[in-house]
């Protein structure tokens, strides 16, 4: 991971007390989702788009059609910039404005590569799927050749990437902790339900383990 005095794109200015440059704290952020937010220029303007995300080593995996606009752009201009955040609690102060929330967030810096032949995205798409679904990749039928040609997929290197994170209760000012507003923090945690069969699916067609297994709360 790049040292943040090497790059200034990753510098967290702003409560720098919060941010992490260490690769195990970044990775442990991208490794607990996998939605992120790919920001790219287009005709001179930001565009942000969520997308699904794995991190493989170090490296992000991102997909999409062809027809996907971030990609046409990024064909154009590699430059990128990939958000991950995960909100951990709501802060809940004596004062509005001291109010705030837990957080985990993660910027990436970089510049997009295609990944270009047909094993080579197989292979980028089960890293995708096992992460989101681990077990998933065995279990259903595999990309056909024509399949493979309606998808492309991209990588972007995490050398240039900050954590920012925020933990524990409010901070208020001194003369309000004598008021009789309650404050706190209200804990939020991401968790699978229950699953739900597809109308069309045969009938005696139960979970496979590895996904039950997903039911268990998922932080």
């Amino acid at each position: 991971m790049a040292q943040p005095d090497l790059d200034p794109k990753v510098r967290v200015r702003r409560a720098p007390e919060r941010a992490a440059y260490d690769a195990e704290t970044v990775r442990a952020i991208l490794d607990a989702g996998f939605v992120c937010h790919l920001g790219v220029v287009r005709d001179g303007r930001p565009v942000v788009i969520p997308t699904l995300y794995a991190r493989d080593g170090d490296r992000l995996v991102v997909h999409g059609s062809p027809a996907m606009g971030a990609f046409r752009d990024l064909k154009r201009g590699p430059d990128v910039c990939v958000t991950v955040t995960h909100v951990d609690g709501l802060v809940l102060a004596r004062s509005v404005f001291h109010h705030s929330v837990n957080y985990r967030s993660v910027v990436v810096h970089g510049t997009a590569e295609r990944v270009h032949g047909e094993q080579a995205v197989c292979d980028a798409l089960r890293i995708l799927v096992e992460h989101i679904a681990p077990g998933q990749w065995d279990s259903a039928r595999r990309p056909n050749a024509d399949e493979l040609r309606q998808t492309e997929v991209w990588t972007v290197p995490i050398s240039a990437a900050s954590a920012k994170l925020r933990t524990g209760g409010p901070k208020d000012e001194p003369e309000d902790y004598d008021l009789s507003t309650w404050a706190g923090v209200l804990p939020l945690v991401t968790t699978a339900c229950d699953l739900v069969p597809d109308e069309k699916l045969p009938a005696g067609v139960t979970p496979p383990p590895h996904l039950t297994e997903l039911l268990r709360p998922r932080r």
